[in-house]
């Protein structure tokens, strides 16, 4: 198939490009000076010029809870048009397949854990991704629409749990917990420091799955995708407290110290671990164990250049 892929070369994206069904198929993934997705005549045009006969839209503006509260109008307006803008480009030339890939803060704060497709929209949204998570669920909930519209385009959407990997960032002021969590233990080690601060307690829950797993569990999707239900999750089926993760991630490094606390600092949901019943009954499971998955993505920080550990997108 001609596939679309917007957003290639963020993390995500380019895990989806490494992937061995990648060379099975011709992938076109434009750069953001190539493709500008926030301007919708230019992104309408694109895709009735490409032509595709499926896209996956896994482009956005990403960030841990540090970018999302420092730039909320940021993530919800950049998100929203990339996401309207594809889907009704892709509507106008009728572009029968389209998988967008959504986020688990699309969940409701107090919604009960492990997360089902069925509770998007049930509930007030966590105060401290709010803007990126309402761009998301409009995303997805115009997927639906469309694909009720008109029965020729089927537009769907995968909830991904929390991602980490290779081609992750590594900056503090955007990254993820883990990438940052990398990060941070690696400075200690290589300073000689005895401690390392986390943020709150430790004690919130948070689901992980290596970025490779998930773009194997998209390239099984588009080739199963008649199988594929309109609303998904992809996940590991279990999570971890953040303290977990540390030591995980201390573990694999080969530091020795110890971890304080700031209970001053934002945590987000106390926990955030999407059900994968529907996923297990499509067929399909990650397979990178945890402390692999670290040692993996811990290589490909240390094999970056100096100035770019520090802002690697």
């Amino acid at each position: 198939m001609k596939i679309v892929l917007t957003g290639g070369n963020g993390m995500v994206g380019r895990n989806i490009r490494d992937h061995a069904e990648a060379s099975q198929h011709e992938v076109i993934a434009p750069a953001s000076r190539e493709l500008d997705l926030t301007d919708g005549q230019a992104t309408e045009a694109y895709v009735a010029r490409v032509k595709p006969d499926m896209i996956i839209h896994a482009a956005g503006r990403v960030g841990g809870i540090q970018a999302n509260m420092a730039h909320p109008v940021e993530f919800l307006v950049e998100n929203l048009d990339m996401g309207r803008n594809i889907i009704m480009a892709a509507r106008k030339a009728a572009v029968p397949q389209l998988i967008n890939i959504g986020s688990s803060c699309m969940y409701p704060r107090a919604a009960s854990n492990p997360l089902e497709e069925s509770s998007v929209l049930a509930g007030e949204l966590e105060p401290t991704n709010e803007g990126y998570a309402l761009a998301k669920v409009m995303t997805a909930r115009l997927c639906d629409y469309v694909r009720r519209s008109d029965p020729e385009l089927a537009y769907k959407t995968i909830i991904p749990c929390n991602i980490f990997g290779i081609h992750d960032k590594f900056d503090p002021a955007v990254s993820h917990l883990l990438p940052a969590i990398i990060r941070k233990v690696d400075e200690a080690k290589r300073t000689g420091a005895d401690s390392v601060e986390i943020w709150g307690s430790g004690e919130a829950r948070r689901e992980f799955m290596f970025a490779s797993d998930l773009a194997d569990g998209i390239w099984n999707a588009v080739t199963r995708f008649e199988s594929l239900p309109g609303m998904m999750n992809m996940g590991v089926g279990h999570d971890h407290s953040i303290n977990d993760y540390y030591a995980a991630v201390a573990r694999v490094i080969g530091w020795q110290g110890d971890f304080t606390h700031d209970l001053t600092k934002p945590v987000g949901m106390k926990q955030k671990l999407v059900s994968v019943a529907m996923q297990r009954k499509f067929g399909w499971l990650p397979s990178t164990p945890l402390d692999d998955a670290i040692a993996r993505t811990y290589a490909h920080f240390r094999a970056l250049p100096a100035a770019d550990q520090e802002t690697r997108s």
